[in-house]
């Protein structure tokens, strides 16, 4: 294009190629001249927008080479992230094992207050009832002895006190029989009647209260409350029999389960950790490359923007001459002007037309090189790398056996399948996990690894062997219950209401009323020593009277309240001992028919429930490990995110610029064409030539003939 442009400024300078500065001026000059002026102006445009696209892909691919380190760094890191996250995760699910194991080896450390816990709760549903029951009857039965404690006391006392009463009546009855049969009492004959109903000649008895009393003697020598308190201490020593009858047992499990432990803890040693480890110091090195020579590859960015830059104002420059050039034109121009007498506004027109068609000569063959050296770099970048990089070829390509020595996944990882880096790719854009992406399953027996059911026989053995002897339990003796029997029977033929009869009898006594007859019979005496012989004998009698108020009345109360509270407390007992002799059978008769059964029936819940744990440790641990460990989402995000860097980012924008570049370089060609026609109709010219448009006709007369 140089070369064009010095032979075509040669031709001008001779005067040829539109280099003479003469312009024939014809009927389609100003049409010509509005053609190429529009012509000019589109391309100019065309050229314009093209330029515009320089300006912003030059900067568009300067940020992307200025991002790129970072996001590249941040991927990398990302990634490096991922990969010494997978053997914490994996170590994670050893020390859940370990917890595992560490909470059954507490369960078996406290066998005695669980397992014991478990068999007292079998137990206490029939014997606690039943050692409440003897406790209740236990009371009763101390309530019984204490009310037959104050009743015979009260009778002592009672029997005593009438005795006293008796002998006084006895004797008052004498002194009156006597002066009744003195000749001078008068009338005292007709009261011989009422003397006899002067006695207190009775007693208070109670049948069968001595059967009594030794029965309830013998149930109180049988010391029910020891029997409920030894039954209670033995249901509560359940938990430490449990614990020194299964110490053995337990330090044989414990064995058990270590070596469970260890089986667990062989996972890790199976899953390709130091292969992940080496990616990551791969990784490492990677970033620290980058971030090395990251301020390098900024510099060599900003000198290619400079570049950049520069060849957008060259473009810039020529639209700039252009549109100049057609502005001045426009303003500048006269169509009625000779070519010779144009403005210099005009003039000015061409100059920056030829101007711009002249820096169109001058940098197109830089635009050429440059052109073709980008559609070089970036065109074959785009087809060779980012094409199948989005199509999966590339990673096909890198998976060519031979390509990169020593790379081979199925040989890093010791699978029997073959494993290309494609598979890989799409497994980790699924957010696959390592079990199924890279084909774990070949390298690891998962299920027989946590197969805790082949263990579980083997402690079940364990413990089927162990005797766990409990404590013989035994409520009431046969002894025991004969004596309730015989308790419950006096209690059942005392006859209480027999006392409370003669309990009235004596209550009925008033010998006030003798005492007022003698009285009365006293004033009728004309005798003194009869009439205050009389006298003094109803004093007596009231005296006595007076004493039986005031001593034998509250005593015959309290025997009464102490029959009445005896009474009630018979009335509970048959009921009572036959319900506690009922409840002790059927807790007995449960005790010695269930024990056995509850305690190995116990024993099998308690390892079932610890087994359990590691039931579903087990599951959760294949769950995890094949559906949750190293998701590697990250893995196939951090190659997309490269390839959005690359090619989507610096690829692109790379062949954008030169797109744009060339496509200012083609309309070059027709602005340089049109630029320079169109200068010449602005230029002034050195040569006239004027073409009249409209030429005045003069209108000849016609000849006329004059007739002969």
């Amino acid at each position: 294009m140089p070369l064009v442009g010095f032979c075509l400024a040669c031709c001008r300078c001779c005067g040829y190629c539109g280099g003479h500065m003469y312009q024939e001026q014809t009927k389609a000059v100003h049409c010509h001249r509005r053609g190429l002026y529009w012509a000019t102006l589109l391309t100019t445009l065309v050229i314009l927008a093209g330029n515009i696209c320089m300006f912003f892909t030059n900067q568009l691919l300067k940020v992307s080479v200025e991002d790129s380190s970072v996001e590249l760094s941040n991927r990398l890191g990302n990634l490096q992230t991922y990969l010494t996250a997978v053997p914490h995760q994996i170590d994670s699910v050893l020390i859940e094992s370990n917890k595992t194991v560490d909470e059954v080896t507490r369960s078996l450390n406290d066998i005695g207050p669980l397992l014991g816990r478990e068999i007292q709760r079998s137990l206490e549903g029939p014997l606690n009832p039943a050692l409440k029951s003897v406790s209740d009857i236990a009371k009763v039965v101390n309530r019984t002895s204490v009310l037959l404690v104050g009743l015979n006391s009260t009778l002592t006392q009672l029997q005593s006190d009438v005795t006293v009463v008796q002998a006084n009546v006895s004797s008052v009855r004498d002194s009156i029989n006597s002066t009744l049969r003195y000749p001078d009492c008068n009338g005292c004959s007709a009261y011989q009647s009422e003397l006899e109903r002067l006695t207190f000649d009775t007693t208070i008895t109670i049948p069968s209260l001595n059967e009594l009393q030794s029965a309830v003697d013998d149930v109180t020598k049988a010391n029910l409350n020891s029997k409920v308190k030894e039954g209670e201490y033995l249901f509560a020593s359940i938990p430490q029999r449990v614990t020194n009858d299964t110490r053995d047992m337990v330090q044989n499990v414990k064995q058990q389960l270590e070596v469970i432990k260890r089986q667990i803890s062989l996972v890790k040693g199976y899953i390709p950790v130091s292969a992940l480890s080496k990616i990551s110091d791969t990784l490492g090195e990677a970033q620290r490359y980058i971030d090395m020579y990251s301020p390098q590859a900024e510099w060599v960015e900003m000198i290619r923007w400079g570049v950049g830059i520069i060849l957008s104002c060259v473009v810039l420059l020529v639209v700039v001459c252009n549109l100049l050039g057609l502005f001045l034109g426009l303003v500048g121009l006269s169509p009625q002007d000779d070519p010779t007498e144009r403005s210099g506004t005009a003039n000015c027109a061409g100059t920056f037309l030829m101007a711009g068609a002249g820096l169109s000569f001058l940098f197109s063959w830089l635009f050429m090189l440059v052109v073709l050296i980008l559609f070089l770099l970036g065109g074959n970048v785009y087809t060779l790398v980012c094409q199948p990089w989005r199509s999966g070829q590339l990673l096909q390509f890198v998976d060519t056996p031979g390509l990169i020595p020593g790379f081979n996944l199925r040989e890093i990882l010791g699978l029997k399948s073959n494993l290309p880096l494609i598979e890989v790719y799409n497994e980790c854009e699924q957010n696959r996990p390592l079990w199924t992406t890279f084909h774990l399953y070949e390298l690891i027996d998962l299920n027989d690894l946590l197969n805790v059911s082949k263990y579980k026989e083997e402690i079940q053995q364990q413990f089927d062997s162990n005797e766990i002897k409990l404590p013989t339990i035994t409520l009431l003796t046969p002894e025991i219950r004969k004596q309730l029997h015989s308790f419950s029977d006096m209690v059942h033929d005392a006859d209480i209401s027999s006392v409370t009869q003669q309990i009235k009898i004596i209550s009925s006594i008033n010998l006030t009323e003798i005492a007022g007859m003698l009285d009365q019979l006293a004033t009728v005496q004309n005798n003194t020593g009869i009439q205050k012989r009389l006298t003094q004998e109803a004093e007596d009698l009231r005296g006595i009277q007076s004493g039986i108020v005031t001593t034998i009345i509250p005593q015959l109360t309290q025997l009464n309240s102490n029959i009445y509270a005896l009474s009630v407390v018979a009335s509970e007992i048959n009921g009572t001992v036959g319900d506690v002799l009922n409840k002790v059978g059927t807790a007995q008769d449960f005790l010695n028919t269930n024990t056995t059964q509850i305690v190995k029936a116990a024993s099998r819940g308690f390892l079932d429930c610890q087994m359990g744990y590691f039931t579903k440790y087990a599951d959760w641990a294949n769950l995890t490990i094949t559906q949750q460990i190293g998701r590697c989402g990250p893995v196939a995000e951090a190659v997309d995110s490269a390839e959005v860097v690359v090619c989507s980012n610096m690829v692109e924008s790379l062949n954008a610029f030169w797109f744009s570049l060339g496509w200012c370089m083609i309309f070059l060609v027709p602005s340089i064409i049109f630029s320079i026609k169109l200068a010449k109709f602005y230029r002034r010219m050195k040569h006239s030539d004027v073409y009249e448009n409209h030429i005045a006709m003069n209108i000849l007369p016609q000849a006329q003939v004059k007739p002969y």
